[in-house]
């Protein structure tokens, strides 16, 4: 039985015309029969890494974060080999065996959450992403250009990008990399952004990070707390390696005034403790604000005169599938993370520069990071040319392809553009200034929901880049698995509703227009 999109489920009401009803039971057993059923035929997925943990003896390119390491940060191969068969098995008592160094005070981050199931969306294991690149390549070396210079400029406002000329030092040296992840002649205005169509108008920041959220009965101001200017951690042997080792970190970040987001360093320190689906939240309750008007055209209750939405097409559906659609796209994240690609993090990958860059050792790296103008600069400005890393506890210890923030901002972004009219132009637009301490109202053309949703999207996973926990194609993969993600729980809640509903449609991060209705996401 294949059921019909919209008003569905009148058929399981008692019929008080005398005509026979269904078993509310049959229909609620066939809706999840057959959504269970177009996930299975999907058929087999195989994802492959990029050969990098086979290929070095020493694992110079997996991560190895709180197992024993020696002085060069170099995990013992034999400790690697049982944590691998440990994760690979999935034995939830062996977990407790895992290899630790003896400094190790700090534990691994959930690793038994790649063996997780869900109720809605595509299995985590069943999601497709293509490998990252390979530790020796051209394009890691970009990708470790770029991190290097969102050290050196962390503290840059964004005001200032088309005129300070440390943002023209990065971007020419950025342009000399041979395989560059972001467009040819980068420019000021281009850098570090996400070049998502939707992403790149307007101000650096989306306003879903600066506007006034309404919260019940109360507003929140969104100033938050930003570091002292200059903070830089994990530059220097001692400290890197303890770091490496899972000891505890002695040095802790110093905090300036509260402030709105001016550089990246405020992006930074708010992806450091936010919680997965935060900005969303935050950005659906301004969204929704904006009251009808604002709702996807599509919404059935858009512009009915006697019913408004609420547990359907309304705030309490949006606020729990942007939640929902966060901790799916957190298992996807995982699975990819420890079944599948094991890439080290970007910390451990700046040690391997800077020690080959002083002659301990030759890893291979290839030449453009090792004569990039910002590894030079690192290296004159603190003596060594480790990546200077944002946060006191370095990365995060769990591996570093696809980052999780991204894969929560993809997903969360799709679920925004589905219920809000993408095309709606933000009344209230606004920017910060250079000291952050004030809002400027923002007259440079209109900024809409959809661009400013996509914008919240890359800041979200972007802003990880600035603190150097993550490399640029750790976050395009995240993105693009969360919109998966997004999508296939879309597509399994458009087979239950009661309203009459044309179905979801919204614009994918590559541009394509889609529509999603009785469980099938159609290319428009």
């Amino acid at each position: 039985m294949l059921l019909p999109s919209g008003g569905a489920l009148a058929a399981g009401k008692t019929a008080e015309s005398g005509r026979p009803a269904r078993d509310r039971r049959d229909l609620a057993l066939a809706i999840r029969e057959q959504t269970a059923l177009a996930h299975y035929r999907h058929g087999r997925v195989t994802n492959r890494a990029n050969g990098d943990e086979l290929r070095y003896t020493d694992k110079r390119a997996s991560f190895s974060k709180t197992l024993p390491h020696d002085d060069l940060g170099e995990v013992d191969p034999a400790a690697f080999s049982r944590f691998v068969a440990i994760v690979e098995r999935g034995n939830p008592a062996e977990f407790e065996q895992v290899p630790r160094d003896a400094l190790a005070v700090e534990r691994l981050n959930d690793p038994q959450a790649t063996y997780a199931y869900d109720f809605t969306a595509t299995d985590s294991h069943a999601t497709t992403m293509a490998a990252p690149p390979t530790f020796a390549s051209a394009a890691m070396g970009a990708e470790m250009g770029e991190l290097y210079w969102h050290a050196l400029t962390i503290d840059v406002p964004f005001v200032a990008f088309d005129t300070n000329p440390l943002i023209a030092a990065a971007v020419s040296d950025l342009n000399s990399f041979s395989k560059p992840p972001w467009v040819r002649s980068l420019s000021a205005a281009a850098l570090f952004r996400c070049l998502f169509a939707g992403a790149v108008n307007g101000p650096f920041v989306s306003q879903f990070l600066w506007l006034d959220v309404p919260y019940g009965p109360t507003v929140i101001v969104q100033r938050y707390r930003v570091p002292v200017p200059a903070q830089r951690f994990l530059t220097q042997p001692d400290e890197w390696l303890a770091c490496q080792r899972g000891a505890a970190m002695k040095n802790k970040i110093t905090y300036a005034e509260q402030r709105w987001a001016a550089n990246n360093a405020d992006l930074a320190a708010y992806v450091h403790r936010d919680f997965s689906f935060q900005a969303f939240m935050n950005a659906a309750l301004i969204s929704m604000s904006y009251g009808p008007a604002a709702l996807s055209p599509t919404n059935p209750y858009r512009s009915s005169r006697t019913q408004f939405g609420d547990i359907t097409f309304g705030n309490k559906m949006f606020l729990t599938l942007i939640a929902q659609a966060a901790i799916v796209a957190q298992k996807t994240s995982y699975y990819h993370k420890w079944l599948v690609h094991r890439r080290l993090r970007p910390e451990m990958m700046g040690g391997r520069i800077a020690f080959e860059v002083t002659g301990r050792k030759s890893y291979g790296i290839h030449p453009d990071i090792l004569r990039s103008d910002g590894v030079a600069r690192t290296k004159s400005l603190q003596g060594t040319a480790f990546l200077p890393i944002a946060y006191p506890e370095g990365c995060p210890t769990h591996p570093s392809y696809p980052a999780a923030h991204a894969c929560n901002a993809g997903a969360c972004a799709t679920m925004l553009k589905a219920f809000f009219d993408e095309s709606f132009v933000i009344p209230n637009a606004v920017a910060a200034n250079a000291a952050g301490d004030a809002l400027l109202p923002w007259r440079e053309g209109e900024l809409t929901l959809g661009g400013e949703f996509d914008k919240l999207a890359c800041n979200i996973a972007f802003a990880r880049h600035a603190a150097g926990v993550h490399y640029r194609s750790d976050s395009m993969a995240g993105l693009l698995a969360g919109e998966q993600q997004g999508l296939s729980l879309l597509s399994d809640y458009s087979r239950t509703f009661n309203e009459r509903f044309a179905g979801f449609e919204l614009t994918t991060f590559g541009g394509r227009r889609v529509r999603i209705q009785n469980g099938e996401v159609e290319v428009q």
